[in-house]
């Protein structure tokens, strides 16, 4: 009877485990975020490609603390483009957590973008001190992402946001 028990459990082990779905491709992209004030935080982005061709982007920080909301934009235009557009806007990073997840399948102007067209779009990612007031024009990380990557040092000529 033991042994039969036994048998069942694996056997529910492994069907359990075969109904699991993945729903990413395994297709990522990861960029890096440089300081870009007197703060020291500095991270990185990664973009994974999930199953139905959204993309799943994850920010993450080093140098945040406490209990406030740090917004994360993302910009059309690398991250020397003063006024740059905002393509969509991602969920804020809480200071204490140092990490925000979003899947974005459109653009802030409501325009279908997939992983493919995300990790090829000039743009960047922008973090904020905060949502409003003096803190709002203050990045506190920012790097460019698909085909605004380049060799250059972000952090000398990381412009503010609109």
């Amino acid at each position: 009877m033991k042994r039969l028990g036994f048998v069942l459990l694996v056997l529910l082990a492994c069907e359990e485990h075969g109904t699991v779905t993945n729903d990413f491709t395994g297709n990522e992209a990861v960029y890096s975020l440089q300081a870009g004030s007197e703060y020291e935080v500095s991270g990185i982005v990664t973009v994974k490609e999930k199953a139905d061709g959204t993309s799943y982007i994850i920010t993450e920080l080093n140098g945040t603390e406490g209990e406030l909301f740090h917004p994360v934009h993302l910009h059309l235009g690398n991250v020397g483009t003063p006024d740059a557009e905002i393509a969509a806007l991602l969920n804020p990073i809480k200071g204490s957590i140092g990490k925000s997840e979003t899947t974005v399948s459109h653009l802030a102007n409501e325009t279908a973008i997939s992983y493919t067209e995300l990790i090829a779009l000039n743009a960047c990612i922008k973090v904020h001190l905060a949502e409003s007031g003096t803190g709002r024009d203050i990045v506190l990380a920012g790097g460019n992402i698909g085909s605004a990557v380049d060799n250059t040092n972000a952090r000398s000529f990381l412009a503010a946001c609109k």
